[in-house]
């Protein structure tokens, strides 16, 4: 089963704060919009978001039809194929995409501890 792109998403308490942390740690501004509490850090192919506000635990975060620099691979498994594998291996969904329709959507699930694991497809 290929997930796509692997991020780290933190909820983090003072986005700032964080920013400057994780850039002390090599980590460099990609993607995002401090104004508005996100931002996505590289360094090298290690990809972690920033959110302030936004959610309350970190999630481990997937993307199908991307690599590691947010591109748009040729050839990927859609978000609602992945969903039907998972649910067909009775794999509970905290949220499901709408098999009806095409394009981005996205589903989340708990791991056995409860970590929430996203996987959000932006093509």
């Amino acid at each position: 089963m290929e997930l796509g792109a692997f991020s780290v998403s933190l909820a983090v308490k003072d986005i700032k704060a964080s920013k400057a942390f994780y850039e002390k740690l090599g980590f460099k501004v990609f993607a995002g919009n401090i104004s508005q509490n996100w931002l996505i850090l590289k360094n090298g192919e290690h990809v972690i978001g920033l959110f302030q506000g936004m959610f309350e635990k970190n999630i481990l975060t997937f993307n199908p039809g991307w690599d590691s620099n947010a591109q748009k691979l040729d050839t990927f498994t859609d978000v609602r194929e992945l969903q039907r594998q998972l649910k067909a291996q009775g794999v509970e969904l905290t949220s499901e995409a709408d098999e009806s329709t095409t394009g981005p959507a996205s589903f989340t699930l708990l791991d056995p501890d409860g970590n929430p694991i996203l996987v959000d497809q932006h093509v």
